[in-house]
C-alpha cells in the first residue's frame, strides 16, 4: 500500500522498519523537527528522522498541521493509509480524512485503558498485570477511535518501563503489518464507555521516592519511571536515580537500609537492583555498593 508514516521517538523506529520490510511504499515520513540536544545544544534529528534518511525516505517535519498549505501538501501525497505512532502533533480533521482509508494509530495500551501520553509508565505505576498494543482507526477525540486489532502481554514482576517499551514497540511493528495485510477483513470495534482511564504525562515531581509508602508502591514507582525520568532519593546528600527494583523480605523504619541495597518502606521492603549516581553511568546494585557506603537510613 501507499502509506504516510508519522512518528518521532525510538518507539516508532521498529514500526517504520517493519513497514518498509513488508514492501509498503512510504510516500513520506512525518516527524517532529530537530531539537537542540547535547552540550552544544545543536539541533539533533529525532530517531525516526535519522532512520528515514538512512532508508532514503523523504522526511517532513512541519511545526503544525493546522494550516491550509500543510494540509494540502499532506493530501497531495495520495496515501491510502497514514500510520501514526507517537508522532507528537494533533492531527486536524482534514488530515485524518485525507488518506483513502484514514489514519491508523498504534497505541501502547489495551484501550480504553490508558488513553493519552504515557500509557506504558502508567500501566506499571498502577500495578497492571497486563497491557498490550491496539491498532486504532483515528478520529478527532484523544485515542477514542474504534480498535481494529489488539494483542495483550503480561507485565513482568521486575519489568521496567524501558523493557516494556521495547517489547511493545516490537509488538506494534508486527501488529500493524498484520493489520494492513488483513485490512479488508478487519471490523472496527468501538471502544466501550466503561473502563476509560487517562495516562497523564509524567511530572518530574512524581519522581522522588517516599519511603513511607508501602513497598509495592515504591517498587512500582522505581520500575515505572525507569529509565526516564528516573525515580530518585538522596543518599548522603547525593541525588541517586533508582532504576531497577524488586519486592524483598524484611521490615524496619521507613528508609532504613536493612542489608545490601534493601530498604524498608512504610510496609515491607524493596531491594534496589540498579541505580545511577550523579554524573555517572547506570550500574547494577553490586557495582554501586563497591563505590558507595550507604548510611543507616535513606532520605
Amino acid at each position: 500500500m501507499r502509506l504516510v508514516f508519522m512518528g518521532t521517538p525510538a518507539f516508532s523506529v521498529p514500526v517504520l522498519d517493519a513497514l518498509v520490510a513488508a514492501g509498503h511504499e512510504v510516500a513520506a515520513v512525518y516527524c517532529q523537527p530537530p531539537r537542540p540536544a547535547g552540550r552544544g545544544k545543536k539541533p539533533r534529528p529525532s530517531p525516526v528522522q535519522a532512520r528515514a534518511e538512512a532508508l532514503g525516505l523523504p522526511v517532513r517535519h512541519p511545526v503544525s498541521l493546522k494550516g491550509d498549505e500543510a494540509q494540502a501538501d499532506f493530501a497531495a501525497l495520495g496515501a491510502e493509509i497514514a500510520v501514526v505512532v507517537a508522532y507528537g502533533l494533533i492531527l486536524p480533521q482534514a488530515v485524518l480524512d485525507a488518506p483513502e482509508h484514514g489514519c491508523w494509530n498504534i497505541h501502547a495500551s489495551l484501550l480504553p485503558r490508558w488513553r493519552g501520553a504515557a500509557p506504558i509508565h502508567r500501566a506499571i505505576l498502577a500495578g497492571d498485570a497486563e497491557t498490550g498494543v491496539c491498532i486504532m482507526q483515528m478520529e478527532a477525540g484523544l485515542d477514542t477511535g474504534p480498535v481494529l486489532l489488539r494483542e495483550a502481554v503480561a507485565i513482568g514482576a521486575e519489568e521496567t518501563t524501558g523493557g516494556l517499551h521495547d517489547r511493545l514497540s516490537a509488538l506494534g511493528a508486527r501488529l500493524i503489518v498484520e493489520a494492513l495485510a488483513r485490512r479488508a477483513e478487519l471490523v472496527p470495534e468501538p471502544q466501550p464507555e466503561v473502563g476509560v482511564t487517562y495516562a497523564a504525562k509524567i511530572d518530574k515531581a512524581e519522581a522522588r521516592v517516599d519511603w513511607t509508602r508501602p513497598a509495592v508502591e515504591v517498587d512500582r514507582l522505581i520500575r515505572g519511571l525507569s529509565p526516564v525520568p528516573g525515580a530518585w532519593c538522596e543518599i548522603a546528600g547525593e541525588r541517586v536515580k533508582l532504576l531497577g527494583s524488586r519486592l524483598a523480605e524484611g521490615s524496619g523504619a521507613a528508609g532504613q537500609v536493612l542489608e545490601g541495597f534493601t530498604v524498608a518502606c512504610g510496609a515491607g521492603a524493596v531491594e534496589i537492583t540498579r541505580a545511577q549516581r550523579a554524573g555517572r553511568k547506570a550500574a547494577d546494585a553490586a557495582e554501586i555498593l563497591r563505590g558507595m557506603t550507604l548510611p543507616a537510613r535513606l532520605d
